[in-house]
């Protein structure tokens, strides 16, 4: 499986005549557009799992705990003050 970071308005393409288009997106959402030929079939994940069919399941990737970040906040802080110092 290939990850990608996309920009909104990037876009992959998948083959010849397979354009997949990042437009944007939220904390829990993305907008993709896929341009592609009529006789590819394109179907949801939610839309086979309503059906009865088999999906995939992907967790999403867990992010940094809250204490973590805090920690980083901290170092931040303390390295910023000490260079204060230093440059009176």
């Amino acid at each position: 499986m290939l990850k990608l970071t996309l920009k909104p308005g990037e876009y992959i393409d998948i083959g010849d005549n397979i354009k997949v288009i990042f437009s944007g997106g939220s904390a829990n959402n993305i907008h993709l557009l896929v341009d592609a030929p009529r006789e590819v079939n394109i179907v949801r994940s939610s839309v086979k799992k309503a059906a009865g069919e088999k999906v995939d399941e992907y967790k999403k990737e867990e992010g940094i705990s809250q204490e973590a970040q805090k920690e980083i906040v901290d170092i931040l802080m303390r390295e910023k003050r000490k260079n204060r110092g230093n440059n009176v």
